[in-house]
């Protein structure tokens, strides 16, 4: 009953709390909500609402290849949004396609959340040269682009692994590359906020009773530093969708035959102009409109946890 009770408390004050207000009273922040959990959903439902399964070979048949939308000429329900040039359901290869596209981002963010959070702690409370040395390999990378990082990552993972691995550890390969580009951001708001809480009488009480460092930067400091943590991630969650679709445009993201949103978009690019547009432009929708909410989010994320801006 306990572990209830606090449960129906914390929904008590979160439904009355100024966050939840805010939410309720920006519409546009409604619309994001719900369009980002309608994808995300599809994405996880996509065995059960699929039409096809796009990776089982029995039902590919290049005979129904480029098979326009239902509503155009030609077109046929067992292909809603048309198919590709290998005769995939081009809705089917969407929701599984937007499925893998948000397991990258999301691991790669949990990833570069965790690298970044903990340097920052570390910078943050020890200063001196542990601190100088982080921050410096920190100022270094920000000088580079996100997308260079990753695309270096990227060939160095294809020139160390054996030929026949790349396509069954790329997807791993681009949360690595993605990850170890985004975690600057991490660290250095962290390693701020660290910077104002060592100094606090809490944190000096613990010093004096003896506590260790590890547990005061685990136990007393991180929590009250996760508040802009959660802004960054939900931020750096569209650049990672984005970067993992850039990455698989540009040919050196998933294989041809894990599709995420990038590759069909790549796919599709090839036949724009020879008039199966269809190929490009619905993964290219979903993409857009994924990206689109998630950024909204954040922003009002980022206006909902900051007093000064209520």
């Amino acid at each position: 009953m306990n572990i209830i009770t606090r449960v129906q408390d914390s929904l008590f004050r979160f439904f009355d709390g100024d966050v939840w207000y805010s939410f309720t009273q920006s519409k546009t922040t409604i619309v994001a909500a719900i369009v980002t959990v309608i994808l995300m959903l599809a994405s996880l439902l996509a065995p059960f609402i699929s039409v096809h399964n796009p990776f089982d070979p029995t039902n590919l048949n290049l005979m129904d290849s480029f098979t326009p939308p239902v509503w155009a000429e030609d077109g046929r329900w067992a292909f809603p949004l048309g198919s590709d040039d290998q005769g995939r359901d081009l809705y089917s290869t969407i929701l599984y396609g937007s499925r893998l596209s948000l397991f990258i981002g999301f691991a790669s963010v949990a990833f570069s959340m965790t690298l970044g959070v903990s340097l920052g702690l570390i910078a943050g409370y020890l200063g001196g040269s542990v601190d100088a040395f982080i921050m410096r390999v920190a100022d270094i990378q920000i000088s580079f682009p996100g997308i260079l990082i990753a695309l270096l990552i990227d060939g160095l993972a294809r020139a160390l692994l054996p030929g026949e691995s790349h396509d069954e550890v790329m997807v791993y390969v681009l949360i690595l590359a993605i990850g170890l580009s985004q975690w600057v951001n991490f660290a250095r708001t962290v390693r701020g906020s660290t910077m104002v809480e060592r100094n606090k009488e809490y944190v000096q009480a613990a010093r004096v009773i003896g506590v260790s460092r590890l547990f005061i930067m685990v136990r007393h400091i991180m929590p009250n530093v996760m508040g802009p943590v959660l802004v960054i991630a939900t931020i750096s969650l569209a650049v990672a969708i984005l970067s993992e679709a850039s990455l698989s445009f540009l040919g050196v993201g998933v294989p041809p035959t894990q599709p995420s949103l990038g590759t069909l978009i790549r796919i599709g690019q090839d036949f724009l102009f020879s008039g199966e547009w269809w190929i490009v432009i619905f993964p290219g929708i979903t993409l857009a409109a994924l990206v689109l909410a998630v950024n909204l989010l954040g922003d009002w994320l980022r206006d909902a946890l900051n007093p000064k801006l209520r």
